[in-house]
């Protein structure tokens, strides 16, 4: 099974992402008390609640944690040899995916169910997590930063340790994520409690963004064309 998205993120790319991811989380944990990105926070809210008896609030838990689930799979799917010849462009179908179901869910009204904001978001969430994983050189994630804080600090801590030029510049690229991520979630917190359900049509614009720079990127390296291979044969006399 082949990744659907086989070139590196740029940085531009990795932070409208992570704005994206922290806008999501502040987004539906402000509306509904419930976190749309990793699931965590719902498992550990899911036992709190069945422990104290709370049935039905510990059953809704459940809802985005079962839509994050469908939307890894789906990913997974569409790495499928079989479904690649029919999906040629399955990264601009997952970003296409993600930015339409953010819209209708801004087109919607305010009180529209809790369950229907909670798993359209968390299916957006695990389309984002299992399509973007690799930031230049290295693995990252746009929805969570436990793991991109760690990064940058073990790489800033290698860079002082052995002052190695590669290691200040990925604690950088990290660094800048984990900022993203904090700007999105103070963003999607303030515009939520100001907009309410439609705050999360920014989101989506942020995912047209990225859309239109993997197309142009895409753009960018056929016409550079596939980089020469060197020649086997010796040189001619006089080259």
């Amino acid at each position: 099974m082949a990744p659907i998205h086989r070139r590196p993120d740029t940085l531009a790319v990795g932070a409208l992402l992570a704005v994206v991811g922290g806008f999501l989380d502040a987004y539906t944990y402000v509306r509904h008390s419930v976190f749309a990105n990793l699931q965590s926070g719902n498992v550990l809210l899911f036992c709190v609640e069945a422990t104290a008896r709370h049935w039905r609030r510990a059953v809704l838990l459940l809802v985005p944690i079962a839509a994050f689930s469908a939307g890894v799979l789906l990913v997974e799917v569409l790495g499928l040899a079989r479904v690649e010849r029919l999906v040629r462009r399955p990264l601009r179908l997952v970003l296409t995916l993600q930015i339409a179901a953010l819209s209708v869910i801004a087109a919607l009204p305010a009180d529209v169910p809790e369950p229907v904001t909670t798993i359209t978001v968390s299916f957006v969430a695990a389309l984002q997590f299992s399509t973007f994983t690799t930031l230049r050189d290295a693995p990252y994630t746009t929805l969570a930063e436990s793991g991109n804080l760690q990064k940058a600090l073990a790489a800033a801590h290698r860079w002082m340790a052995s002052r190695e030029a590669a290691a200040a510049r990925r604690a950088g690229r990290y660094a800048l994520i984990v900022a993203a991520f904090v700007a999105g979630a103070a963003i999607g917190a303030i515009t939520t409690r100001l907009a309410g359900a439609p705050a999360v049509g920014a989101a989506a614009g942020l995912l047209a963004a990225v859309l239109l720079l993997e197309i142009r990127e895409t753009r960018r390296l056929r016409r550079r064309g596939p980089a020469p291979r060197p020649s086997s044969d010796p040189p001619s006399p006089g080259r």
